[in-house]
């Protein structure tokens, strides 16, 4: 049953031994491959930089996070890597997944341009901490951002029946809107606190600028670590994590061969999701005393995803699981460490000491790399494939034999970046709490090796593009049709 091939944009598969049929298009309502392959491409890169930046600076992750190199290679994990490969698959997954179409794919490839020359722009100018310049790039990053809210809210109001991943998609849209603004606010309150911006006064733009001076001053009320982390909150758990419990309750049960098996724990992960990030956001950024309770509120929203997704796959009929789901499972069990120790640092009266700030830094590190990098791997060696197969093979059913899926790509090399994966991320997680530069040097070693295998495989999978290969078709057998993930 290639019931995944329909989520992804495929036609109908011939059967076996069929004689030559009319060329099979894509589902129209995918966009373009080329699309969300180039946003994909963009964040990989951003993320062997990123890794390679700490293999060459350890001593980042070593010390205390207030700094403008960590901030700089964060914003380069955040929004060079996550950011743009999320967009690249939402635009191929959401209107697919939920029936209906891309609203504009010119506005996404606008977007497109404005997200590079922002996200890279900031990543620069916070390496040199010129915050005016990081206002003027995060300015042109938000305008794309504010494409990606209103290309994808438009393709929502066509969806024929609204379910609980439309749900934890529009609430994503929502924070990452929250998030940018609140980025830009901060951005904002350091340049015109910086005594060089005192020369704007006499600008043209006198109304815009007092405006911004405004809203600069009522952010700079607040402690700076806290709006720091208020707004980390919003992009990481509320667009990227909401994301990855939203899109896993259709992706798990379709490669896995299952189904959601209680809609109603479902739907309440996500309503406490939203609820206990809400009101943490708050807490952070008042630094309320009760934050513990906001902390609790997302504990059990995932506490419910959790023994939901544990249904789904108790319930599943392809028992053996291929390394890209394991991967993206492991992604998905590190919520269980990171939880803890968000309650830990969420503990009235909790001592601001060197521990303190090492276990805040283990914190950004394992949501990033610890959860979200391997639940998005994962999912790109199921999403990759796809779109080359059917980018490269799909009008030659009936008229060639052409390969399976996992033809394209090296299982071997998928294993040993699994477990590449795990020791780097064990040995780096415990040498940033024991401030080792020479361990966390390893451990980003080992996690860029990881990578290495997974640049190897989509090398292999791309490769399909240029020297798609194919086979003539047997009189017997037929075209062979893709393999089911």
């Amino acid at each position: 049953m290639a019931v995944s091939s329909h989520i992804f944009g495929g036609g109908k598969q011939p059967r076996l031994g069929a004689a030559p049929v009319a060329t099979p298009q894509v589902n129209a309502t995918a966009p373009p491959v080329i699309l969300p392959f180039s946003f994909i491409m963009s964040g990989l890169l951003a993320l062997c930089t990123g890794v390679a930046w700490l293999v060459v600076r350890p001593e980042l992750v070593a010390a205390y996070h207030y700094n403008q190199s960590i901030i700089a290679v964060t914003h380069l994990f955040v929004l060079g890597w996550i950011c743009s490969v999320v967009m690249g698959a939402m635009y191929q997954l959401v209107p697919v997944a939920l029936e209906t179409h891309l609203y504009s794919p010119r506005l996404a490839w606008c977007q497109f341009v404005l997200h590079c020359v922002g996200f890279i722009g900031m990543v620069w100018t916070f390496h040199t901490w010129n915050m005016k310049q990081v206002g003027h790039f995060g300015s042109i990053l938000a305008l794309g951002v504010g494409l990606f809210v209103f290309n994808l809210v438009q393709t929502l109001r066509r969806v024929p029946k609204w379910n609980v991943i439309a749900s934890a998609v529009a609430a994503a849209l929502t924070w990452i809107s929250f998030g940018v603004l609140a980025g830009l606010s901060i951005a904002a309150a350091k340049s015109f606190n910086d005594p060089d911006s005192a020369s704007l006064s006499g600008d043209r733009t006198s109304l815009l600028l007092g405006a911004l001076k405004a809203m600069a001053a009522w952010v700079a009320r607040f402690d700076p670590i806290s709006t720091m982390h208020a707004h980390a909150h919003l992009g990481v758990l509320g667009c990227f994590i909401m994301l990855i419990v939203g899109v896993s309750y259709k992706l798990v049960p379709m490669f896995t061969l299952s189904e959601i098996q209680n809609r109603a724990r479902a739907v309440s992960s996500i309503a406490l999701l939203n609820l206990g990030l809400a009101a943490s956001f708050l807490a952070v950024l008042l630094r309320w005393r009760g934050k513990i309770a906001c902390t609790l509120i997302v504990v059990a929203g995932l506490a419910l995803y959790g023994l939901e997704l544990t249904a789904i796959l108790r319930t599943r009929k392809r028992r053996s699981f291929d390394w890209g789901i394991r991967l993206f499972l492991t992604g998905v069990t590190m919520l269980l460490p990171l939880s803890v120790l968000g309650v830990i640092l969420s503990w009235p009266g909790l001592p601001l000491n060197a521990l303190t700030g090492q276990l805040e830094n283990l914190y950004g590190f394992l949501a990033l790399i610890g959860v979200i990098t391997p639940a998005i791997i994962g999912m790109l060696y199921k999403i990759i494939p796809f779109l080359v197969w059917f980018k490269s093979y799909s009008r030659q059913i009936g008229r060639a034999r052409v390969p399976a899926l996992a033809d394209m790509y090296s299982a071997s090399g998928q294993m040993l970046g699994f477990w590449a994966y795990l020791l780097g991320l064990s040995v780096t997680s415990v040498a940033i709490v024991a401030t080792s530069t020479a361990a966390i040097r390893l451990g980003c070693a080992l996690l860029a090796l990881s990578l290495l295998t997974l640049l190897l495989n989509v090398g292999l999978m791309l490769n399909h593009f240029l020297k798609p290969k194919l086979k003539p078709v047997s009189p017997m057998v037929g075209a062979k049709p893709a393999a089911c993930l």
